[in-house]
């Protein structure tokens, strides 16, 4: 796996797949495909010999990650994208475990959209050497004036099936999400469209009743973003956002597990009643991921990081995205709120990419799959990544 063409065995790793997690297990790959998935007892014997192995005894073999809400890293940011930088990008988040993602943009103008929308489209169509671009999240600019969080406010604009309909045209697939306030005028012949053209439709930054999310559900909202956050809260008579959230068992929930936006209490609230595919741990990370303490910017705001906090230079201190990284909340997911690691790593991997409808080839360790996989110790701690069966080397 370490070049295109070899067959490699992870063996004796505890291989953890939708089928349990296989103890004395080994995965076979050739080709960027995984070809065996099972036992070491059970790998047949053309898999077994004459072929470059591992003994990763004690450790775990995951599924790569696949962050469907990242803004950046290493300085760069997606809504300011070029080639240098969405290799940057990129490459930090494969070395933390991110084998996918989707290129997730800020509250803009519409000529900034198109510019993203473009430079990661050219980006696709090359050959990406790190993690895979794999579409398009628009985080507004259909949000509320109310609940802007980080988000430049002179850009937020109502919602405007237009602009989606011409992009769709232009770029047919590569938008794979849009995050918005259902409440707004226009929201629900958006909804519509996007279901129709099987984009996720997600509530975010949102000044929504509980009553105005139910409606849009009914007409498919399907998704809402970092969870908890720039959302009407839950109280007992007004559920709000959050309520609405937490009790429709149709809407899937995204999860920032930095032990910063969302107290790892309410984290355990949210993973007991989204159950199944419905939970997503994202990153939600800026442009200041894989850096220290400083100054950045995400989109066109300042943002000041001091501890792993990231917040606009405003007088409320707004919390403006994370520096977290995909390995860092899956393990917080596992230490701190109590997951399991199999249910953690669906949190990470498939339910994403069942999301965003790219689990046929990716997101678990299943026959036929892409070879997008993590080696994991027992402390949680990233030892090795492979995405389409080639290793990555520069990984922290």
């Amino acid at each position: 796996m370490s070049s295109a063409g070899r067959t490699f065995n992870l063996i004796h790793a505890e291989v953890v797949t939708p089928r349990g997690t296989f103890r004395d297990g080994a995965v076979a790959v050739k080709d960027g495909v995984i070809t065996y998935v099972g036992t070491t007892a059970g790998l047949p014997e053309a898999h077994a010999t004459g072929v470059e192995t591992m003994d990763a005894k004690g450790s775990y073999v995951l599924p790569g990650f696949i962050d469907v809400h990242v803004h950046g890293g290493m300085l760069e940011d997606f809504s300011k994208p070029s080639k240098q930088g969405l290799d940057a990008i990129t490459k930090l988040h494969c070395s933390q475990g991110t084998t996918s993602m989707l290129a997730t943009t800020m509250t803009l103008p519409k000529a900034m959209i198109d510019n993203v929308l473009e430079e990661v489209h050219q980006y696709m169509a090359g050959e990406m050497p790190y993690a895979q671009l794999v579409g398009v999240h628009l985080e507004g600019p259909f949000i509320s004036p109310k609940w802007p969080g980080a988000q430049n406010p002179e850009h937020i604009v109502p919602p405007n099936r237009e602009w989606i309909e011409g992009w769709e045209q232009q770029y047919p697939g590569l938008i794979k999400q849009v995050t918005f306030a259902p409440e707004r005028d226009g929201a629900h012949e958006l909804i519509r469209y996007l279901r129709k053209q099987g984009i996720v439709a997600a509530a975010g930054h949102t000044d929504a009743t509980y009553e105005e999310i139910i409606a849009a559900y009914e007409v498919g909202l399907n998704h809402s973003v970092h969870m908890f956050n720039a959302m009407t809260p839950l109280h007992h008579r007004k559920p709000g956002t959050a309520g609405a959230i937490l009790s429709t068992p149709g809407i899937s929930a995204e999860i920032i597990a930095d032990g910063i936006h969302v107290h790892p209490a309410a984290i355990r609230l949210l993973s007991s009643v989204k159950t199944g595919s419905n939970l997503l741990l994202i990153t939600d990370a800026m442009s200041a991921a894989g850096l220290g303490d400083g100054d950045y910017m995400l989109g066109d705001l300042p943002v000041v990081v001091k501890n792993n906090v990231c917040t606009l230079r405003d007088s409320e201190g707004t919390l403006a995205g994370s520096t977290l990284t995909m390995i860092r909340g899956f393990r917080y997911l596992v230490q701190e709120v109590g997951l399991s690691i199999e249910r953690a790593s669906e949190a990470a991997s498939v339910n994403p990419a069942k999301l965003i409808r790219i689990d046929h080839y990716t997101g678990s360790i299943e026959t036929g799959k892409q070879a997008d996989l993590l080696l994991v110790d027992r402390d949680l701690e990233l030892q090795r990544v492979w995405v389409k069966g080639r290793a990555f080397q520069d990984h922290e």
